[in-house]
């Protein structure tokens, strides 16, 4: 999988709610998951069984769960690895969108991606996937890379391609984003054939995430877009 390490893009102002919702992601994992790690997400992930009242000791609080499982995650490479999207995509999206519309957006496109993970894993999942809880803050990141890929398609991302030998590439967020995007179509696809080789990733939350967020994007966009949006 190819590395972003950031974008030629330059912001109008400091990313104030993409800054404070790494904080809040990382103070929950340092201080909360990071002590009791399994417990943290049994009482805080999602299930999507919660949705039939079929999950034992759950069913009352998925509203709830639905929200908090997106601050949650499983270790130190999933939690590295959404940050690090989350802030080299997530500025520029807050600048195009300013910093109450794009709280609202990530927020609504993380609770759009747990849906569409949870009414597949519902309708054409294995018996018990609906009782494995859901937990990451990559769907609402999935629809920020929507809007920027809507609002920036031209904005030059260095990125790092790891295979054969670490190597750095610059290409435009149609090109990089566009198959990030590809990647998990397929991914998801294949989860569907063999879900253990999917590794527990909740691809279709990532399809789901992005696909809304490229549809909402210009709803959310602010009145006077910076400048750099017409690069």
């Amino acid at each position: 999988m190819v590395i972003p390490l950031g974008d030629a893009l330059p912001t109008r102002r400091f990313p104030l709610v993409t800054v404070a919702l790494i904080c809040a992601n990382v103070a929950v994992w340092l201080l909360y998951q990071v002590p009791n790690l399994t417990q943290s997400i049994v009482e805080l992930g999602f299930y999507a069984c919660e949705l039939e009242r079929s999950c034992p000791g759950h069913g009352a609080s998925w509203p709830v769960n639905a929200f908090t499982a997106m601050f949650l995650h499983g270790n130190w490479l999933h939690i590295a690895g959404n940050m690090l999207f989350l802030w080299i995509f997530g500025n520029n999206v807050e600048d195009a969108m300013g910093r109450v519309r794009f709280l609202a957006f990530y927020l609504l496109c993380g609770l759009v991606a747990t849906a569409t993970q949870a009414f597949v894993t519902l309708t054409v999942g294995a018996p018990g996937d609906a009782e494995v809880p859901m937990v990451g803050a990559s769907g609402a990141i999935a629809g920020v890379l929507g809007a920027y890929f809507v609002f920036y398609p031209l904005a030059r991302v260095i990125a790092l391609v790891p295979l054969p030998f670490p190597f750095p590439i610059e290409a435009p967020a149609l090109l990089f984003i566009g198959f990030w995007f590809v990647f998990q179509l397929w991914q998801a696809g294949f989860s569907l054939l063999a879900p253990v080789a999917g590794g527990g990733v909740a691809f279709f939350a990532h399809v789901g995430g992005f696909v809304f967020g490229v549809l909402i994007a210009g709803l959310f966009a602010a009145p006077q877009r910076p400048p750099s949006t017409l690069r």
